[in-house]
């Protein structure tokens, strides 16, 4: 009975850490063939929070935009580093200005960060 016990302890164990170390690897390709996907997502989340009409959608809006324009060039081989440059800098002033809850703010700056490192490794996905 013990070996048994001790068996499916084991087993579970197994399963269990393979199944976590498949989802970060998955979380991680996901991310990386999506990023920019995913941000617009997560800026459309705390868009559709925000009030109309005011500095804090104008500063949502253009950073959206900006990701669309970024997106397009870096599919069609023009991506200029800049213009990421431009992305980062609109979502921190959204980050740091924009009034929203703090569950929204730590998404975005999730984001912002993937975007940082995005710029530092994006030779493996946007080669020159």
């Amino acid at each position: 009975m013990k070996r048994l016990l001790l068996g499916a302890a084991l087993a579970s164990g197994l399963v269990t850490f393979g199944i976590q170390g498949f989802s970060q690897e998955r979380d991680e390709g996901y991310w990386r063939g999506r990023l920019f996907d995913r941000v617009r997502e997560d800026i459309d989340q705390v868009q559709a929070r925000t009030p109309v009409f005011s500095s804090d959608e104008f500063r949502l809006g253009r950073a959206k935009e900006q990701l669309t324009q970024l997106q397009k060039d870096a599919a069609t081989g023009k991506f200029v580093d800049r213009d990421l440059d431009e992305v980062i800098g609109t979502l921190q002033r959204v980050v740091s200005d924009n009034r929203m809850p703090e569950r929204d703010r730590a998404m975005l700056t999730d984001d912002l960060n993937r975007l940082r490192d995005f710029k530092e490794h994006h030779e493996r996905y946007y080669p020159r």
